[in-house]
């Protein structure tokens, strides 16, 4: 027994969970940094991307139901040529919450002590508490409530930012909203953001569906897809994404197995031209497990992936797993894993 775990004795231990920290790969004898300024709230990662004019924008989804997207703006500048002015970059600048209309546009409200309702008449003393409390801070100017944010993607290319809205069984009728437009949504949708002019630091943004998810076949699930998907084409559950060095986006699925209908993978989409919101099957998760993290070498001739959880299922325990992978020995347990796909005759995937 821990005293830390006992919310009598330590009240403000689960303040202590729920930051981004950021860790510099390129210097092993570097000390981790909680980078406070991106807010508490259940980050399912912080995609950056640097804006036309040198700041760093990174943005972040919360990936509980009724939850909301952010990005976060630095104050200062990227410079390439000096590594270490860039190292406390996401120390200062301005957290934003997303608020989608119905007229098709994003207003990215900040989140700064002092401004609107974050005062004191309201339970803010200070940045701190705006920051600890983000999501207070955020139900308080009003944000969207979205179905599960997990993913969000930006383009630097094109000046999209794709959102991944992993499912909501627990909205009703009564709780739709432009952006979040079915209630007991198993199957989730993904959201588009236009920055204009490719502007990430933008407070105000296009935004629309692209893909509502699941079998196109089922009318009462609603899903919209390009009527060119084929029946291997759709998917449901969209978690997380990566973009290719030629702007076709990548979708990794969370929560196809608990429809009944298909395995989690990772599906190719088409954001662009006639096949816009096309989807294509490209790699199928092992028996049990989800894929995370997709991430593309700089020519698009490698993809990362991370496979969770192999091995789980209904019934599955330790000794009998429903699958021993990557290594299928009696005498050894399913194992997490981060596998490269390449092509076999070389050049980018998805060519």
């Amino acid at each position: 027994h821990f005293d830390r775990f006992d919310v009598g004795k330590e009240p403000n231990e689960p303040n202590r969970f729920g930051w981004v920290v950021e860790v510099d790969p390129k210097d092993p004898s570097s000390t981790p940094k909680k980078r406070t300024a991106l807010g508490r709230f259940k980050h399912e990662g912080a995609e950056s991307v640097v804006a036309p004019d040198g700041r760093v924008v990174l943005y972040m989804g919360d990936d509980q139901r009724f939850d909301y997207v952010y990005k976060f703006v630095t104050a200062g500048r990227f410079n390439p040529d000096a590594p270490e002015q860039n190292r406390d970059l996401l120390d200062e600048g301005t957290l934003y919450v997303a608020r989608f209309d119905e007229d098709g546009y994003v207003e990215w409200m900040p989140l700064t002590f002092g401004e609107g309702l974050l005062t004191p008449e309201h339970g803010f003393q200070s940045q701190a508490d705006v920051l600890v409390h983000t999501r207070l801070a955020a139900d308080l100017l009003g944000a969207t409530p979205m179905d599960r944010p997990e993913d969000v993607e930006p383009d630097k290319l094109s000046g999209k930012v794709w959102v991944m809205l992993t499912n909501n069984h627990r909205r009703t009728e009564d709780e739709l909203n432009a952006a979040n437009p079915l209630a007991d949504i198993r199957y989730g949708h993904i959201i588009e953001i236009t920055e204009p002019d490719g502007d990430f630091t933008a407070t105000q943004s296009r935004w629309e569906i692209l893909v509502r998810c699941g079998d196109p076949n089922s009318a009462e699930i609603g899903a919209t897809w390009n009527p060119l998907t084929s029946e291997q084409g759709w998917f449901g559950s969209p978690d997380n994404c990566a973009v290719d060095p030629s702007g076709r986006l990548w979708v990794a699925t969370d929560g196809n197995p608990m429809t009944g209908e298909a395995a989690d993978g990772i599906w190719a989409m088409d954001t662009t031209g006639e096949r816009r919101g096309t989807g294509k099957a490209f790699f199928r998760a092992p028996v049990g497990a989800e894929v995370c993290g997709p991430r593309f070498t700089s020519d698009g001739g490698t993809l990362f992936v991370s496979v969770q959880h192999p091995g789980d299922g209904d019934g599955a325990t330790f000794e009998s797993p429903t699958t021993r992978w990557p290594d299928f020995k009696d005498d050894m347990p399913p194992r997490p894993s981060v596998i490269a796909i390449r092509k076999i005759d070389g050049g980018p995937i998805g060519s």
